[in-house]
């Protein structure tokens, strides 16, 4: 156990020097199992090759290009607008009705978008002008922004939840289907968040204007699309019509048809969209190769045994042994990046889990909630980054201010779940 945590640590000296985790992972995996081997370098070297070879060729691994594709296509296509619009119809004369109206478009585009920053970034343009201009506080918008962005790596499709479905071996499909109930809880949770802020500071979220019947009904007319789209990629899969790495590249095709059809996607936005697709799974691939690569080192240490052993010589209860895995997500999240963290701790925290008789598709929906936490815990998560970069105006602390209730709520919802497993579970059994 102490090799391991030897290079836990090297691994995070490494980080602190600025060299990305992707490499300082790798570097620490490779050098860890040739010192396991008595400094024998060849099968090191060899490990990293394999692991290299096998991620390059991953079949289920294409789900994840595929679904970042689609997720570009849609955001170029403007649906986020159309679900803000239908939102705010409905919704958006209630006080702090326009930050539920966010949160709620938050999760309709990230059902299709699946990636937390682009839900964030997108919102912030499309939703922040409006609060600004009904006099809502800067907090209460930023935060709303903030943690409704978070929903989209939890309500499938969810690059995330592949990613450790195929770390995992654990069924895609399923934890698609584990991800539904807790992500419309977290929507609701958030909302509940804003009427506490609203109820706190009436100033806070002025009601907006009261939409005709009429005109909310017509409001749903732009939201076709992204309903169709959603149900054609999860009801296909569902369905038997086709895996989830066809649903994948379905659902890409399907949004670039829809871009086409709206006239949003030229020569020069279809190059982009490809571009940054690219790099985005590059640097998946980068990270998810040198967490394999810890992985390995930490699978030849003692270490997941002697948690395991430890858990049962103290007779500890297991769920206060996974709300003390919990609480270190909660703390990694505030200077970690959430992929890098899940990847970095998933070869020491998930047998401690199996051999407790948890369900790792109900372990992996609780890392996702904490995670979401992580993206808006200050002093660096992520979608605070991104606010901050896209509202230069908004001071840091008030950015920082706004999300605490949101916080609060991520934290009820994990509660929840960590109490009533049913809630991830229950559609997963029914597939």
């Amino acid at each position: 156990m102490s090799e391991a945590l030897v290079g836990l640590l090297g691994m995070l000296l490494l980080c602190l020097l600025r060299i990305p985790i992707a490499l300082s992972m790798a570097l620490v995996g490779v050098v860890g199992y040739a010192y396991m081997r008595d400094w024998n370098w060849a099968p090191a070297f060899a490990s990293l090759q394999t692991r290299l070879y096998e991620t390059g060729r991953n079949y289920h691994l294409s789900v994840v290009p595929l679904f970042i594709l689609m997720g570009n296509f849609v955001t170029r296509a403007g649906m986020s607008q159309e679900l803000f619009r239908a939102a705010y119809a409905f919704i958006g004369h209630l006080r702090g009705g326009l930050a539920m109206a966010t949160i709620a478009a938050c999760a309709g585009f990230g059902a299709i978008c699946g990636s937390s920053i682009a839900t964030a970034a997108t919102m912030a343009k499309v939703a922040y002008p409006s609060m600004r201009r009904f006099g809502y506080s800067d907090a209460l918008a930023t935060g709303a922004i903030a943690s409704g962005g978070t929903l989209g790596i939890m309500i499938p499709p969810s690059t995330l939840l592949v990613i450790y479905g195929v770390f995992t071996e654990t069924n895609i499909g399923s934890l698609f289907a584990a991800g539904i109930l807790p992500g419309l809880l977290g929507a609701v949770l958030l909302c509940i968040a804003v009427r506490y802020v609203t109820w706190r500071d009436p100033k806070a979220g002025p009601p907006g204007e009261r939409t005709p019947w009429m005109d909310r009904w017509r409001s749903l007319r732009g939201i076709w699309a992204v309903v169709a789209l959603f149900a054609f990629v999860i009801g296909g899969i569902y369905g038997g019509l086709f895996t989830a790495t066809e649903g994948a590249g379905m659902g890409a095709f399907a949004a670039m048809v829809l871009a086409l059809w709206r006239r949003a996607l030229s020569w020069k936005s279809l190059y982009q969209a490809l571009v940054e697709s690219a790099r985005t799974t590059a640097m998946l691939f980068m990270i998810l190769i040198g967490a394999l690569m810890f992985a390995e080192f930490i699978n030849i240490t003692t270490m997941p045994a002697d948690l395991v052993g430890f858990v049962r010589r103290f007779e500890i209860n297991p769920i206060a042994v996974v709300a003390a895995i919990c609480i270190i997500y909660v703390l990694l999240g505030t200077a970690m990046e959430e992929l890098s963290m899940v990847l970095l701790t998933i070869p020491i925290f998930l047998p401690v889990i199996v051999q407790l008789g948890f369900d790792p598709i109900w372990f992996g929906i609780l890392i996702v909630c904490v995670v979401e936490i992580g993206l808006i815990s200050p002093p660096v998560g992520m979608n605070l980054f991104v606010l901050k970069t896209l509202l230069p105006g908004v001071p840091t602390g008030t950015v920082f201010r706004g999300v605490l209730p949101f916080m609060a709520a991520d934290v009820v919802r994990m509660a929840l779940i960590l109490l009533f497993p049913s809630i991830a579970l229950y559609l997963p059994s029914l597939v």
